[in-house]
């Protein structure tokens, strides 16, 4: 029972103007995310149609490429200048753990990362029009004054009204937002909420005029689910792990070779589109984002062969690699997605009695949900694009959970190395 006169309980969330006024922002910015992803999108469509002729076996690229990457190397070199890009860009989860954008950069994002994508660079689309959607939903928080708590909710709901038309799912763009952001108390209500409305709004406004969807994009056979394949699972979450181990190693030495080169800006970039693009040319499948061209790889594998597959994985880490040591700009899930994709491909080619959803499936998940901090949109996201079955779900949450807990493991022995190591290195104090 409680006593006369005492303290009145606050109200909750939703019945305060303030939500109501964020939910507002959030139809905008679901219009804005829409408009830009559709012209984004339409852009580099347009621009990379170059690419199209080409032949997915050996050499089956056009030595003019080279000059068209080189070229784009230099331009995105130049604009970086021009825009005051820093060289050191926060990445795509970055910005959403800082729930953050800083809108002066935006521009150049932006205008290096189109440039980047028509090149034929080895990145993704969604860094770009993350950076829009973070950005205007930042700028309208200063505009009307907003405290940091609604402002960091803005820059989510500005994220998701970004992606709800690239990823054609509300569920995968909320999850993906709330898994790398992690609001807590009250803000989790204001957050999950305000990106409901956003990614809907960005979706209906996004398919009505586009048509297309990001979901069944991948045809997988369909298989029967078994109980060996849970264990099947963890195995497949290990060498996911090996994978991205592998491609950590190539982008650290990617980065400390650029870092150590003693040229302009210009000349770095204009050597890291020489590079894809002559690893383009030998193997075709390694250009751009990787989403369409993972389609020939699932589709074909028997005549692409597995030497040319195994090729192509490793290749396609090399060439994501240079182009983010380089000072190309762009997103690091749709690569992932490819290199998971294609690691997945090679396993039921090398062991045909592992079925190829099952394989495709598992890696096309675990590998960037080892990389991200976003492992359960990740199983989400390969559900959906497969369209496998209900059961068939559980060996893909096994090989991503085996997948990051092997990564988040190593991480955890390195720091402690390092630790150890600096301990050891530090003088004894005098007596």
């Amino acid at each position: 029972m409680s006593l006369s006169g005492g303290p009145a309980e606050a109200p909750p969330v939703t019945q305060k103007r303030e939500f109501w006024a964020l939910m507002g922002y959030a139809v905008a910015l679901g219009v804005f995310g829409a408009i830009a992803g559709l012209v984004f999108i339409g852009v580099i469509d347009f621009g990379g149609k170059w690419y199209n002729d080409s032949d997915p076996g050996w050499f089956g690229g056009q030595w003019w490429w080279v000059a068209v990457a080189a070229v784009a190397g230099a331009v995105v070199g130049l604009l970086r200048r021009l825009t005051r890009l820093p060289h050191d860009v926060p990445g795509l989860f970055a910005d959403l753990q800082t729930e953050r954008v800083d809108r002066k950069i935006v521009p150049g994002i932006v205008a290096v990362s189109t440039v980047s994508l028509i090149g034929g660079a080895s990145l993704g689309p969604e860094k770009a029009l993350g950076s829009m959607g973070g950005g205007a939903g930042s700028w309208l928080a200063q505009r009307k004054s907003l405290g940091k708590e609604d402002s960091q909710v803005n820059t989510l709901a500005g994220f998701a009204g970004a992606y709800g038309g690239l990823f054609s799912s509300t569920v995968i763009v909320v999850l993906l937002i709330l898994e790398a952001a992690r609001p807590g108390g009250q803000r989790l209500t204001k957050a999950l909420a305000a990106e409901i409305v956003a990614s809907s709004v960005s979706f209906g406004i996004y398919f009505v005029i586009a048509g297309a969807v990001f979901l069944d994009s991948y045809q997988v056979p369909a298989y029967e689910f078994e109980s060996w394949q849970l264990l099947a699972g963890v195995l497949l979450g290990l060498f996911a792990a090996l994978v991205v181990t592998l491609l950590a190693g190539l982008m650290r030495a990617a980065a400390r070779l650029f870092g150590r080169l003693k040229a302009p800006a210009i000349a770095k970039s204009t050597l890291g589109g020489l590079i894809f693009g002559i690893v383009g040319v030998a193997l075709p499948l390694t250009m751009f984002s990787g989403s369409e061209q993972l389609k020939t790889v699932l589709k074909d594998p028997g005549t692409l062969g597995l030497g040319l597959i195994a090729a192509v994985l490793v290749a396609k880490m090399f060439t994501f690699a240079v182009s983010q040591a380089s000072g190309f700009v762009g997103g690091p899930i749709f690569p992932s997605l490819f290199i998971g994709g294609t690691a997945g491909v090679l396993v039921h080619q090398v062991i045909p009695g592992v079925p190829m959803g099952l394989a495709f499936t598992c890696l096309l998940a675990a590998v960037p949900g080892a990389l991200a901090p976003a492992p359960f949109s990740m199983v989400l996201m390969a559900a959906f694009l497969t369209q496998v079955g209900a059961l068939q779900t559980a060996p893909i949450l096994i090989a991503v959970v085996t997948a990051f807990l092997t990564m988040e493991a190593v991480k955890y022995l390195l720091a402690r190395g390092k630790q150890t190591r600096t301990a050891t290195a530090k003088p004894t104090a005098p007596a």
